[in-house]
């Protein structure tokens, strides 16, 4: 059965494009993602995790939603723009005492245990990010559960991603820009682990075919996924030079493989206008 495909908003659109995308999906992320009330969303994989994590937070917040984001892993300190307001400490009830203080005055808050230095922060252990999920102030906690240095592409080493286990969505994000990259750790982050699991060797270029596996592998960017979360793909970055056309077809890649736990596969563009440009149920 061939997928249902949906565009949200064409990239080329005349008058009645702008109108059908407007009437269709009037806040692009969270109605493309299929969020639901009071979701723990943790984004895996690479290309994009951190941009999603606070276009989509501040998408939730205009919508009136009150929003924690935060990593299990380490992000870069957020600008005033990403993030209003940003909690660093190490001691999880002060954490909790400001979120319940502040929270409804800023709307969004980024916490983390720790700055590192570099501009980097230490993030929460999924425990307290459990215990975080069940503070009534939370609409909705959105977690950056994985590490990928910048990368387009990743496979997940021993002990990644470091997934929440009441987490209720898993977005798992891929760089269409991988693609036909050299399978270098200049280029791949992981790369040896790539290669052993697409069956690739060092040098060659990455398929389509590849990015498929890597995102459908039970070792590929969902291992660890708890039974009970919702899967869905995001291809980022379709507005590079045939990036549409190139996201299409890992798309289809990653439908062929009957993964039966994927229920949508969404091409977007996050740091550009509009976000999502077409989902594949």
């Amino acid at each position: 059965m061939d997928p249902i495909v949906k565009t949200i908003f064409p990239i080329i659109e005349g008058d009645s494009g702008k109108e059908e995308g407007k009437r269709e999906c009037p806040s692009p992320l969270s109605e493309s993602l299929g969020i639901g009330k009071r979701e723990v969303i943790s984004l895996v994989g690479a290309g994009g995790k951190t941009t999603l994590m606070f276009r989509l937070a501040k998408e939730l917040v205009l919508g009136g939603k009150q929003v924690v984001t935060t990593t299990t892993t380490r992000i870069l300190e957020p600008f005033a723009e990403e993030s209003p307001c940003l909690f660093v400490d190490s001691e999880n009830e002060k954490v909790r005492r400001f979120l319940r203080k502040h929270l409804s005055s800023y709307r969004h808050i980024t916490v983390a245990q720790e700055r590192l230095g570099a501009g980097k922060l230490k993030g929460m252990s999924s425990g307290f990010v459990q215990e975080l999920s069940r503070l009534e102030e939370i609409d909705f906690l959105i977690v950056e559960a994985d590490g990928a240095a910048g990368h387009p592409v990743k496979a997940p080493r021993e002990g990644e991603p470091v997934i929440p286990s009441n987490t209720t969505l898993t977005v798992g994000l891929s760089g269409v820009d991988g693609l036909g990259l050299e399978l270098r750790e200049e280029n791949v982050f992981r790369s040896e682990r790539v290669s052993q699991l697409t069956g690739l060797s060092q040098g060659s270029r990455m398929t389509e075919e590849a990015m498929a596996v890597l995102i459908t592998h039970a070792d590929g960017i969902f291992k660890g996924a708890p039974d009970s979360s919702r899967i869905v793909v995001f291809l980022n970055k379709v507005d590079i030079l045939d990036g549409l056309e190139k996201a299409e077809r890992i798309a289809g890649r990653i439908l062929d493989q009957g993964h039966r736990r994927i229920e949508r596969v969404i091409l977007g563009q996050l740091k550009t206008e509009p976000p999502v440009v077409k989902v594949f149920f």
